[in-house]
């Protein structure tokens, strides 16, 4: 591998540019920033030969009414059910992702099969089954539940093959020690390869939460009184401005995820400052060093 050039620096996936590939590179991000300026302009342009930077359009969410009966419940809503949904989902995902790596037949053979069903099945579809399969069977299921269940089989599926990943990550070596020290397998589990896992699962895990809270917007098609529907039905309905109102919620939904990528940042950096993450568990009373077998 080469030195360093420049200002340039080699790293261990690529060779530090050179001087004309820097110009290129620099040359190439100024075009592709041209190009979307462009159509940055093209969309401005178009939406003002349409008359939707029209003041009148956007007057209502300068009105405090717009926000307290419509905007901020419907926030409300997506936040309540996407707070339950993730921790339903976190939980279904722990617990099948770990039965897929079970010894046993009859415990990872369903696990994965209810991994694999509810991963292809699209969440639309689960969240209708909820709505009229429930009503259907004489069950009372409201637009929440509806959304919380859907959410929760689908994200807990995928959430369930991060798990099993971020396990299967950890080097073999660390649980052979943890066998060797007598630990037993729900103990290596818990406190050898679970937290390493985490923090290593820890951006797929945010990504998938991310992905899930936007994902209850589909609760539109079954009219839950979520932000989408307060936004894209409602605001609309009463101001007739689609456009501004689509704007408006878009950028709370950016707002939202940037927020929760952020707190995943922090939460990553502190789990791998964390001596938990790193530190070997003591071995159990009554397990000497001598007489500890290899457990496997």
């Amino acid at each position: 591998m080469s030195a360093a050039t420049g200002t340039g620096r080699a790293t261990v996936l690529y060779d530090a540019p050179g001087p004309r590939t820097r110009l290129r590179n620099n040359v190439l991000t100024l075009l592709f920033g041209a190009a979307l300026l462009l159509v940055a302009y093209l969309v401005w342009a178009k939406f003002d030969e349409k008359g939707q930077w029209n003041g009148k359009l956007w007057r209502p969410f300068l009105e405090a009414d717009t926000w307290t009966e419509l905007i901020l419940p419907g926030l409300r809503n997506t936040l309540s059910a996407a707070a339950v949904a993730a921790v339903l989902a976190l939980v279904f995902g722990a617990v099948f992702g770990i039965g897929r790596l079970s010894e046993h037949r009859w415990v990872r053979i369903p696990a994965g099969v209810v991994v694999e069903v509810f991963r292809a099945i699209p969440l639309l579809m689960l969240i209708f089954f909820a709505q009229y399969g429930g009503s259907l069977a004489g069950l009372i299921v409201t637009e929440f539940t509806a959304v919380v269940f859907g959410l929760m089989l689908y994200n807990g599926s995928v959430l369930a093959e991060i798990v099993r990943a971020g396990i299967l990550a950890v080097p073999k070596g660390q649980a052979e020690a943890g066998y060797a020290m007598g630990l037993r397998k729900n103990q290596v589990m818990r406190l050898i390869l679970l937290p390493q896992a985490v923090t290593a699962m820890m951006p797929a895990i945010v990504s998938q939460l991310v992905v899930l809270l936007k994902d209850t917007a589909l609760g539109f098609i079954v009219a839950y009184a979520d932000l989408l529907n307060a936004g894209a039905r409602v605001v609309p309905a009463n101001f007739s401005n689609l456009i501004p109102s689509v704007i408006v919620i878009a950028a709370i939904y950016i707002a939202i995820n940037l927020a929760l990528g952020y707190l995943a940042t922090w939460l990553e950096r502190r789990s791998r400052r964390s001596p938990r993450s790193t530190a070997v568990p003591a071995v159990p009373e009554g397990a000497a060093g001598d007489e500890v077998t290899l457990a496997r």
